[in-house]
């Protein structure tokens, strides 16, 4: 408890010099780039559109569990997938990124996952006003449960945080870290029932349905829908609401015990 404690402080502390340099941080992706910005859109409405024609109306015509176009379903999915994955793989190499900064003594270290997550952030907060565009454009008005969208991502932030903070302190040492990360965000959007509706495989075997909520962002995933769909908020689901926050406690706590354990020898090493 004392690990986050001291982090929170140090936040509190460095909080123009953490922002300051999160704002640097989103610019720095687009220096030199023709279209500048408009890259970091490309991509994520590329895949969207893909698995909308794959899974959608023209592919496998999937049915979602809500009487909503696939599109509609899909998008409150994938949109807090697209920052948890840039988080946590922008996160994983922060330290090497910003070695001239880790080998500075007097520099709070601990804030550069924090960074990056932010950096995330301000990309993730375009995507949500297009998510909300969409469904404006789908003829869905808005929900009051809306804004219950800045708490799930408030919540999937703390979990890739935890997760980058013992990431990034191992990939100093152990350079195949950031593949292994990769990888498995690879796998695991397929472990998340985002594409797909759940119940195509819990209609078959019951006993599915518990190991998919053993996954905490499956909670991330549900909430965004509930938000933006069905118009449920989050103490609707107390059992869930209470594993996903225990979880990402100790998510957490390992995540910053093992940054302090490394972090003597990050210096050295980089």
């Amino acid at each position: 408890m004392n690990y986050v404690l001291s982090l929170v402080k140090e936040i509190i502390t460095k909080r123009k010099l953490i922002w300051d340099l999160a704002k640097a941080d989103f610019r720095k992706r687009f220096v030199g780039s023709y279209f500048g910005i408009v890259w970091m859109f490309i991509q994520p409405i590329v895949t969207v559109l893909i698995y909308a024609l794959i899974f959608g109306e023209y592919g496998f015509k999937s049915a979602p569990p809500v009487p909503a176009p696939y599109v509609l379903w899909l998008v409150p999915g994938i949109v807090p997938w697209f920052f948890f994955s840039e988080a946590l793989n922008t996160g994983t190499g922060c330290l090497q990124e910003y070695s001239y900064l880790v080998k500075k003594v007097v520099f709070p270290v601990e804030v550069l996952p924090l960074i990056k997550l932010l950096s995330c952030a301000l990309v993730h907060g375009f995507f949500i006003l297009i998510m909300f565009g969409v469904n404006l454009c789908y003829g869905w008005w808005p929900m009051v449960t809306w804004v219950q969208v800045l708490y799930y991502s408030f919540a999937a932030s703390m979990l890739a945080l935890g997760i980058s903070y013992f990431t990034c302190s191992v990939n100093v040492f152990f350079k195949d870290m950031a593949q292994i990360v990769s990888i498995c965000l690879q796998f695991g959007m397929w472990l998340v029932p985002i594409m797909y509706d759940e119940s195509m495989f819990t209609s078959r075997a019951p006993w599915l349905a518990s190991l998919f909520k053993i996954n905490p962002f499956y909670y991330i995933v549900v909430g965004y829908r509930d938000s933006m769909l069905t118009g449920n908020w989050f103490w609707e689901r107390p059992k869930l609401t209470l594993y996903y926050w225990v979880v990402t406690a100790a998510v957490l706590l390992i995540g910053l015990k093992m940054f302090k354990r490394l972090r003597p020898h990050l210096s050295d090493v980089l």
